[in-house]
């Protein structure tokens, strides 16, 4: 089993344990407070089964009907998770409200606050090791799950807080009261979870990434690169594929080009960003290229080089070379 399966099953298995704590908590006290992180429970076990079947889609490998392979099954995930918190959001926060106006005995607090705090902790530990796991597995549906689980310790943080002002001064109306906001946290949290994992599906930039790729262009470059454009990223699971433009000089043979492609495909992987394929267009220099271009004793120079471009996101990203870029 691969450490992606693991992390998933790990957390799948505590959040069905929490999730029973959780509701124990609300039936021996008739906390909406409880009940609103219990009900995050049910999401958690949903949001984590689901996230178990991405993670095993997107480790098969490649086959005829998906030749990028299957990784973006993990932002479809991350999709389902964000929804689904906010669709418990808006039902906690529908839930709180009515118990402000139809307010109910509480029994047993102390022992229902003592439950959801232990729950909190393993949900934080949990939610720690999801991300750390899936950062360096770069699984985007670990992560989603790891963050959900941070949003339920904090708002299980949250609520042990009122739940001891209540033990504390009997003002039991902070019960729903904390509800409402512990709800509209959880619907933020979602949104942003939604909103992330829509850009991945249409192929959103990641600047993070592409700065990353571009600076390392930039920090090895050789003097035959005469200049990176059109550069694009897409991201498929654990997977990144590159695409871009690169000017070579116009004499060079098939063989010579085949190796200053290979020299870059070389130099991105052995940085181990992440796996990634490239696809790399060779353009023939034109004689605009000379004022910037870095070769020494060009057999074919029509003048001498007056110019240095530093590779950015800006003139790499962009679909011209940069003596395009110079008449914009």
């Amino acid at each position: 089993m691969t450490k992606r399966k693991k992390a998933i099953v790990i957390s799948l298995c505590i959040s069905v344990l929490l999730m029973l704590a959780k509701f124990t908590a609300f039936f021996i006290s008739g906390s909406n407070a409880i009940l609103t992180d219990a009900a995050e429970s049910i999401v958690n076990v949903i949001a984590s089964s689901f996230a178990f079947y991405s993670v095993y889609l997107s480790t098969r490998p490649r086959d005829e009907n998906h030749p990028y392979g299957h990784g973006k099954v993990e932002f479809f995930s991350a999709f389902v998770e964000g929804t689904l918190i906010l669709i418990a959001g808006i039902i906690i926060i529908g839930k709180s409200i009515y118990s402000i106006l139809s307010p109910e005995p509480l029994q047993q607090l102390f022992e229902g606050t003592l439950i959801i705090a232990i729950a909190g902790l393993i949900n934080l530990v949990t939610g720690l090791f999801l991300i750390r796991t899936g950062r360096q597995e770069n699984s985007m549906a670990l992560v989603a799950d790891g963050r959900h689980l941070l949003t339920d310790t904090y708002t299980s943080a949250a609520l042990v807080v009122g739940l001891v002002l209540m033990l504390l001064t009997d003002l039991y109306w902070l019960d729903s009261l904390l509800s409402v906001a512990a709800g509209l946290y959880i619907v933020f949290t979602g949104y942003k979870l939604t909103r992330e994992s829509v850009g991945g599906l249409m192929d959103e930039s990641d600047l993070k990434l592409v700065s990353a790729v571009v600076d390392i262009l930039q920090d090895h470059r050789a003097d035959a690169w005469i200049d990176v454009h059109n550069l694009r990223t897409q991201q498929y699971g654990p997977e990144l594929h590159i695409d871009c433009h690169v000017t070579l000089p116009y004499y060079y043979d098939l063989t010579r080009v085949h190796k200053e492609i290979s020299d870059i495909d070389d130099l991105i992987n052995e940085k181990k960003l992440r796996e990634t394929e490239l696809f790399i267009h060779a353009d023939p220099c034109l004689p605009q290229c000379c004022h910037y271009c870095r070769m020494k004793d060009c057999p074919v120079r029509q003048e001498p080089q007056s110019k240095d471009f530093t590779w950015t996101i800006e003139n790499t990203t962009r679909n011209k070379k940069h003596f395009e870029n110079e008449l914009l």
